[in-house]
């Protein structure tokens, strides 16, 4: 009798607590793992330019972690404009980069384009997806084609140097007008192609200098 007593309390408890406990919402937990950025989407001219990113004029971009942590990327023109890399050189863990600077070089077809960092501190992690498949570079430069997070001790000063916000959008239809003031041929192409750059914009035009043209835009 008195199991079953027992058993029968256990019961109507499960009962109650089965009635207070139906409507509520699950817990679920988030990861702490830091996003690589897909931000609000923004065309200028054709060009994917994410709203929450911060550029640097040689067209590089990056996004703040955490605190005296960012993730540094090359933006979607550059990407592009650099086509089909076919090898990169990133600066190793532990090495100290300076703002506007050469931080890394891009090869292709024998040629090399260095690229300058848009912000000054110790590089911790590499990209290694990246350089196991140099295509993420044109293919996802916001997201899988990111190049390297850094530590950056004196966010202060370096985060001033960037453009402001307010003049991205200008800086980039700028940087448009300006190559295809140089290679008229490549606003039809783009055009033909619904408004979106090809993934390599100068593959169709062998006679443009390569390692000239991505200076040009790369090192300001």
């Amino acid at each position: 009798m008195t199991v079953l007593l027992v058993l029968f309390t256990f019961l109507v408890f499960a009962l109650i607590d089965w009635a207070l406990n139906r409507h509520k919402v699950p817990v679920v937990k988030l990861s702490t793992e830091p996003a690589v950025p897909h931000a609000v989407s923004a065309y200028v001219d054709g060009f994917f330019v994410p709203e929450t990113l911060r550029y640097h004029p040689g067209h590089t971009w990056l996004i703040r972690e955490r605190p005296h942590l960012a993730r540094v990327g090359v933006d979607e023109f550059a990407a592009k404009l650099a086509g089909h890399v076919e090898k990169l050189e990133l600066p190793k863990r532990g090495q100290w980069i300076r703002q506007g600077q050469t931080a890394w070089n891009l090869f292709s077809k024998g040629e090399k384009a260095s690229m300058t960092s848009p912000i000054e501190g110790e590089v911790v992690e590499v990209n290694q997806e990246l350089l196991n498949d140099l295509s993420l570079l044109r293919r996802d430069p916001y997201g899988k084609g990111w190049l390297m997070t850094i530590n950056v001790p004196d966010e202060e000063s370096t985060w001033r140097n960037l453009i402001p916000t307010r003049l991205v959008r200008s800086w980039m239809k700028e940087s448009v007008a300006r190559l295809y003031a140089r290679q008229p041929l490549l606003a039809g192409a783009v055009a033909a192609d619904g408004g979106r750059p090809m993934d390599d914009l100068l593959e169709a035009m062998p006679e443009a200098n390569w390692s000239k043209i991505t200076a040009e835009f790369f090192l300001p």
